[in-house]
Order: C-alpha cells, then sequence, then structure tokens
C-alpha cells in the first residue's frame, strides 16, 4: 500500500476512533497530577498523533499504533494501570492537555522555547531531523532560495511550520495544511513543489515514490521530542523522567525504535536549553 493510501487510510480510522474518545472524555475527562492520582483512577489517558507513522499511526484495526503508542504502553506498565490512547492533530495537541481530556502527550511533540511557555515537557524520548524536501534536480542552496519554490506544504502549527517561518524570505509560497496526511497529499499530486517533514516521511517517501526523487535540501532542525504534561503536573513529568532513563538503559526503548525504524536507538539527544 502506498504512503499516502496508508496514511489516508490511517486518518480515516482516526477519525472515527476520535470520535469515540472524545465522547467518552465528555463524560469524565482526566483530572490527574500525580502518579498516584492516576494509579488510584487505573487509567492512564495519552495524546497521540495517528497521521505521522512510524511514530503515530493506525494497525489493521484502524488502532493507534507506532513508536508513540509502544512508548505509552510501557508507561502504563510501569504505572500498574490500563491504557487509554486519544488521537490528537498537531493544533489542537495542546488544548487536548490544557483542559484535561488527556494525562499526557505523547505525539511527537518538539520540544521548544515557545512550547514550555504552555506545557511542562519530559526529557527527550525521541528525536528527528526536520528538513526542507524537494526533487534532486531543483536547486536550493540557502533559504532565499525557498521564494523561487513552485510552493512548500507543511502541517500548520507543527514544528516544520515554525522552523521554515523562521528562515524563509518574504514572498515564499508557504502553503499550511491540517495535517501531514493532507501536507503530503499536496506534494505526491504536484500541488506543490516541497514539503517541510522530517527524515521519516523522507524514507517513506522514497520508498513509495522513487520517482519524486526527493531529497534533504536544507536542515531546518534537529528536534527532540518530549512527553509533556500540564504545568502543575511536576510529579508525573519526573516520574517520567525516570522512566524514560530506565527504558533507555534497559534496552525497551531500543527495541521499540528497531521495530518502527529497523535500527537500535542512537544516544538520545540533551534536553534543550533555552
Amino acid at each position: 500500500m502506498s504512503l499516502f493510501k496508508s496514511i489516508c487510510r490511517r486518518g480515516l480510522g482516526a477519525l472515527v476512533f476520535a470520535g469515540l474518545a472524545t465522547a467518552s472524555l465528555g463524560v469524565a475527562p482526566a483530572q490527574a497530577a500525580t502518579p498516584d492520582e492516576i494509579k488510584a483512577r487505573g487509567k492512564l489517558m495519552v495524546g497521540l498523533l495517528t497521521d505521522y507513522p512510524p511514530f503515530g499511526g493506525t494497525d489493521a484495526n484502524q488502532q493507534p499504533a507506532g513508536y508513540d503508542a509502544d512508548v505509552a504502553a510501557l508507561l502504563a506498565k510501569s504505572l500498574g494501570v490500563k491504557l487509554e490512547l486519544v488521537p490528537v492533530t498537531g493544533p489542537n495537541r495542546i488544548p487536548y492537555l490544557l483542559t484535561n481530556k488527556i494525562d499526557v502527550l505523547i505525539a511527537t511533540f518538539g520540544i521548544t522555547a515557545e512550547r514550555t511557555k504552555q506545557v511542562l515537557f519530559s526529557n527527550p524520548y525521541s528525536s528527528l531531523t526536520i528538513y526542507v524536501l524537494a526533487p534532486k534536480n531543483v536547486a536550493v542552496k540557502s533559504p532565499e532560495d525557498l521564494k523561487s519554490l513552485g510552493g512548500i506544504s507543511v502541517a500548520r502549527a507543527s514544528t516544520q511550520d515554525t522552523a521554515i517561518s523562521a528562515v524563509a524570505p518574504a514572498g515564499t509560497p508557504l502553503k499550511r495544511y491540517d495535517d501531514d496526511a493532507t501536507a503530503l497529499q499536496a506534494l505526491i499530486s504536484g500541488q506543490v513543489q516541497a514539503m517541510g517533514a522530517s527524515n521519516t516521511i523522507l524514507a517513506q517517501l522514497n520508498k513509495d515514490y522513487p520517482q519524486l526523487n526527493m531529497e534533504p535540501k536544507l536542515t531546518l532542525r534537529e528536534q527532540a521530542n518530549g512527553m509533556a504534561f500540564r504545568k502543575a503536573d511536576t510529579a508525573l513529568a519526573e516520574y517520567a523522567n525516570a522512566f524514560i532513563a530506565e527504558i533507555e538503559k534497559n534496552g525497551e526503548l531500543s527495541k521499540i525504535n528497531q521495530r518502527w525504524f529497523g535500527i537500535p536507538l542512537t544516544k538520545l539527544p540533551p534536553m534543550p536549553q533555552f
């Protein structure tokens, strides 16, 4: 199955799953702030992306699956509670957290200075590289060249959106879409010539659409991803930091990386300092 068809299939399942999850959330929103409160409740509610495989996608049964889901499962197991996975999107990730619909975001969430104003991050548990991708025969040597491209797609409010916006000169044809699936569709269908995306998207593009001849043109950011918590949930963030250190040390995190990316985990990046 092609990358685009796979993501669209995942996206449809995510919408169905999200609708069910949102309905249940309206009845009993999460209120936990500490590991003990989560243990007493008996359930951990985790927000994650389902349109960004292999970090976050869905399986054959349209259930969330991927690197982030596996990490969430280990975290719930560590706490000794059941796990409820709640699909989120790039734009609604923070609102879901701040309105108590979930306990934690494990959603390929890049640790940035701007986001630290709203949420409390754990230490990094994964990382990725953000690029501007374009065909090999297109010359892009510097940010100034971006304005000559025939459109650059990005997922609205994503790290790549922020990174490109920070360096793009006036007149750059940056086109924002609601999620990675539609941003990718725009590239595949020829609506745009380039895309702001990670190394994970690049690898899948080259596998499923080699005729596009995509390659990195500009490296925008080495992104450290952290779990995100409400500012007051310091005890839960501290628990998460100890958990991340443990699964990195005992090799469980490397096994997850091997499963989804085909290689062992390299050393996690340090916590960004702002």
